[in-house]
């Protein structure tokens, strides 16, 4: 049944409000009233919010994570350990990672995962970014922190073929992360325990 509505104007807020990732017509219309609800100062700000974070958000020129600045606060910690870079797919697993407080080393955030499915290839992520990176600072060892699925599976047999013959070690996280899970929804202390007990990748393809 197509929904009517009173306003031109609120069907016009409802059908924006749907375009958002995981919001129905039935929930936006219900956000939509809520919004009439609120304070004309209150809808500004929040109106302002979205717009300033739209045209003012930076990513780090170093780790592409999102910044205020060039560079993020975690690539201008001078307490990180530089030789340690852990790979992640978005923005999401960098808060949930850091939230355990198990790692301290620096993070490269590839912008998604390969999904032929999706139409995501190699060259839409930032896999090379990673490459120059291995090769002109002093990294040591890399942490694939991407999710269990094979989509994210593929992505690590990818940047492992990638480095293959450089001087660095290529270590997945445990498998405390159950096949199929989403990093971002793993709980702290599964997270931490997965970051801290990372295995070599050359092992598990013998598995």
């Amino acid at each position: 049944m197509i929904q009517k509505y009173p306003s031109a104007i609120l069907e016009n807020a409802v059908n924006e409000f749907a375009k958002l990732p995981g919001i129905g017509r039935k929930t936006a219309l219900r956000l939509v009233l809520h919004t009439l609800k609120r304070t004309p100062e209150e809808v500004e700000n929040l109106g302002r919010a979205i717009i300033t974070l739209r045209n003012e958000i930076n990513y780090c020129k170093i780790c592409h994570n999102i910044c205020d600045d060039e560079i993020c606060h975690i690539c201008g910690d001078l307490s990180r350990d530089t030789s340690l870079v852990c790979v992640v797919e978005n923005i999401k697993e960098v808060m949930a990672i850091e939230n355990t407080g198990q790692f301290h080393g620096l993070y490269h955030v590839l912008g998604g995962i390969i999904s032929p499915m999706d139409g995501i290839g190699p060259g839409d992520l930032q896999i090379e970014s990673l490459i120059e990176r291995v090769d002109k600072e002093s990294v040591k060892e890399i942490i694939l922190a991407l999710s269990t699925t094979m989509e994210g599976d593929t992505t690590n047999f990818y940047i492992f073929r990638k480095l293959s013959g450089r001087e660095v070690k290529i270590s997945v996280i445990a498998r405390g992360i159950a096949v199929g899970d989403e990093i971002e929804y793993a709980d702290e202390i599964t997270l931490g325990r997965s970051i801290v007990n990372r295995v070599d990748f050359n092992d598990t393809l013998k598995l």
